[in-house]
């Protein structure tokens, strides 16, 4: 998967699964406050990506993703290595 292609099946999976506005998906933008995740809404979060990339997500994993950018870069590295294996 390339990188836009992944940001765009992330961008379409928030808006379904979370009904949020397009609009507010920015790179830049805090995707906690954006989604407003609570603790239930990491786990909804979580199954969405295992079962769209097909790749395992451990909870601390979260500590270093602040930003849209930064799950992008998440899961485009997740499924490199995916890919890879």
């Amino acid at each position: 998967m390339t990188e836009a292609e992944i940001i765009k099946t992330v961008n379409g999976f928030l808006v379904e699964e979370f009904e949020v506005d397009e609009a507010k998906i920015t790179p830049e933008a805090n995707l906690k406050e954006t989604l407003e995740l609570d603790s239930l809404d990491y786990v909804d979060l979580v199954v969405v990506i295992e079962s769209n990339f097909g790749f395992k997500v451990k909870g601390e994993d979260f500590t270093t993703i602040h930003t849209f950018s930064d799950f992008y870069n998440y899961c485009y590295k997740k499924v490199q290595e995916k890919e890879v294996a």
